[in-house]
């Protein structure tokens, strides 16, 4: 992947209202994007968002119709940010667990295939561009506090593989970004360190100038790459491990 500078690039968010995606959505301001999609299910959550240079969007990644309706409406976009992100599941027993799964599965696998499949046209008009899907640490060794959470990013792991190498043709890069856990709505309960959003955010945009297909953008993130990388096995091990020190 080569170098691409944000700077008077042309960039979607989903889930710009709040935790990192606002934090993206106010870095990439920052760093003097030409103009910023901020997406959200309710727009009137992105208020403050008050930047001439954003289109505020209305965007709920599992409606099919409001996916076609914010990409006709961005037809200029060059780098998306697939961020919308839904975590419920803490258990693999009790009456709700399969409904549970099914809408993480819905937001967090099959939004961001949802959204790839109808703006790579798009992107490959507007010279290759850019997506980049924020995954999670979870997606490559499940964390059992949330399995289904966890299996639903493990599907799009796979899918960010699979894209980055079926959208090489048209000239477009797939980056994968995995976190670890960041101070946000979604991590509220965890008693475990969490990262600032907006040094995550720095992070990722580092890492989309620089070029890098994997971003692991928080220390916990950068040593659990390391570990997943030298043994995969013993992540799951590690990750357990840790549970059962948290349950202690």
């Amino acid at each position: 992947m080569t170098m691409r500078k944000l700077t008077r690039a042309i960039v979607l968010v989903t889930g710009a209202n709040r935790g990192l995606g606002r934090a993206l959505a106010d870095e990439l301001l920052e760093r003097g994007v030409k103009k910023l999609y901020a997406a959200a299910r309710d727009p009137r959550t992105l208020a403050a968002l008050d930047d001439p240079r954003v289109v505020k969007l209305r965007l709920d990644v599992t409606d099919a119709d409001q996916v076609q309706r914010a990409i006709d409406a961005a037809p200029d976009v060059q780098i998306v940010i697939s961020n919308a992100g839904l975590a419920l599941g803490t258990a693999l027993e009790g009456p709700g667990v399969l409904d549970q799964a099914q809408r993480e599965m819905d937001v967090n696998y099959f939004g961001p295939l949802r959204l790839l499949q109808r703006i790579a046209p798009t992107l490959a008009k507007n010279g290759g561009g850019v997506f980049v899907a924020v995954a999670s640490v979870a997606g490559l060794t499940n964390v059992p506090f949330l399995p289904t959470y966890a299996a639903s990013k493990a599907a799009l792991h796979s899918l960010i593989q699979a894209a980055r190498v079926l959208l090489a043709g048209q000239g477009a890069s797939v980056v994968g970004v995995y976190p670890g856990p960041i101070d946000t709505d979604m991590s509220r309960g965890l008693a475990i360190p969490k990262t600032a959003p907006r040094d995550v955010a720095i992070a990722i945009l580092d890492g989309v100038e620089a070029g890098r297909e994997d971003i692991f953008p928080d220390p916990f993130a950068l040593d659990f790459g390391r570990a997943f990388e030298a043994s995969p096995k013993d992540s799951e091990r590690r990750v357990a491990a840790m549970m059962a020190g948290a349950a202690a």
